[in-house]
């Protein structure tokens, strides 16, 4: 994720906060991936939120496992680990925040 996105209307897409870290394209759907991990360091604006760190088709054969986010200094905020799923990790709660397998 950026270090120095300038604003969050700089850093969305589609209505979506930020973008991941870790995208898998919504045509995938065979993937496996073990043992990643994400973190937000926004230094330019701390207030700066990411919807999720990973994102994923919801497909039978696209699997994740041990993930886990951090926020770095407590500068920004990522509001999932995965598809919607997981603790934020925020500048009061730096993480991390774990997702043991998804889905």
């Amino acid at each position: 994720m950026p270090y120095d996105a300038p604003d969050q209307a700089a850093w969305q897409h589609d209505g979506v906060l930020g973008y991941a870290a870790y995208k898998v394209a919504d045509s995938v759907t065979t993937h496996e991936a073990w043992g990643l991990g994400s973190y937000i360091y926004t230094n330019v604006d701390p207030s700066l939120h990411a919807s999720n760190a990973f994102e994923v088709p919801d497909t039978a054969g696209v699997k994740m496992h041990d993930l886990l986010t951090v926020s770095l200094n407590g500068a920004g905020t990522i509001d999932h680990v995965i598809n919607g799923i997981g603790a934020p990790v925020t500048p009061t709660h730096q993480g991390p925040t774990y997702v043991v397998s998804y889905p």
